[in-house]
């Protein structure tokens, strides 16, 4: 797991030692995965914990964290309400709650005098987020691991980029975290989130490797070979009579690989 979390942090350049970062802890199962690499990067950089909460009980991750010794802030935001009352009944409560939850971030960042935003998605979250910009925004845009803020103001960084759901998985049941669940979220049926994640739950169980080689290919993209006149000058192609490798050929051959994705997956983990 720390050998997936350093080669996206290094690959990406996610972390100088002067960079003061606040770790937004989501209310999921994966909220504490962070727990082993943050209490070693506290000796070398600042680290704020911001949660919004949302009904869980309010002791459980302060009372955690204390005892890690792990320094963390605490932002109470009543984000609940102003969703229930902006949402009709039967809707998807999401993008609202997200913006308002990033907001917040934002701001609490800047009160901190912090430089860095890291969100702890992983590998799958960034998978659904690329299929879903694909179905429903009708745009090839996914979820990168380092990113400026929309108000310029931080990087967001997501130093979880190369990690399965399924090792973060593993990894809290032997570590046994307190798992805080959301309830808000998870009680949502209708989430086309969830749809796609079913999907290529789907995928990987009859078709092994696959999504290894779909996340792989978002690092290896073709802009030549796709279809934007914003990202590739078309209309400047003209024939130079010089072979060119990138060029189209009268036939491609079905070139299948093994997953090459950066990093490491957990095969087996051993409690101590």
């Amino acid at each position: 797991m720390s050998a997936v979390w350093e080669e996206a942090v290094q690959q990406y350049e996610q972390q100088e030692s002067s960079a003061r970062v606040q770790n937004s802890m989501k209310i999921e199962r994966e909220d504490h995965k962070l727990e082993k690499r943050l209490c070693r990067e506290v000796g070398r950089a600042i680290v704020d914990f911001n949660m919004i909460e949302e009904g869980f009980p309010e002791h459980v991750l302060p009372d955690y964290l204390s005892k890690l010794g792990v320094p963390f802030h605490i932002e109470n935001q009543d984000t609940y309400s102003i969703v229930k009352r902006v949402i009709p009944e039967g809707k998807t409560l999401c993008s609202l709650c997200s913006r308002l939850r990033r907001g917040i971030l934002y701001r609490v960042a800047g009160e901190l005098g912090c430089t860095k935003v890291a969100l702890g998605h992983h590998r799958d979250d960034m998978l659904q987020t690329f299929f879903l910009n694909m179905f429903f925004a009708a745009k090839l845009k996914g979820m990168p691991p380092k990113l400026v803020s929309d108000d310029g103001k931080n990087v967001v960084i997501r130093p979880m980029a190369y990690v399965t759901e399924k090792d973060l998985t593993r990894w809290a049941q032997v570590r046994e975290f307190p798992i805080i669940p959301c309830t808000l979220c998870g009680s949502q049926e209708n989430l086309q989130r969830k749809q796609v994640g079913n999907m290529l739950r789907e995928w990987e169980k009859k078709f092994p490797g696959r999504l290894e080689n779909m996340f792989a290919s978002l690092q290896n993209i073709v802009p030549s070979h796709l279809m934007d006149n914003k990202r590739h000058d078309f209309k400047a192609i003209k024939a130079t009579g010089v072979a060119d490798a990138d060029g189209d050929k009268a036939f491609d051959p079905e070139e299948f690989r093994e997953p090459t994705l950066p990093g490491l997956s957990v095969v087996g983990i051993t409690s101590r």
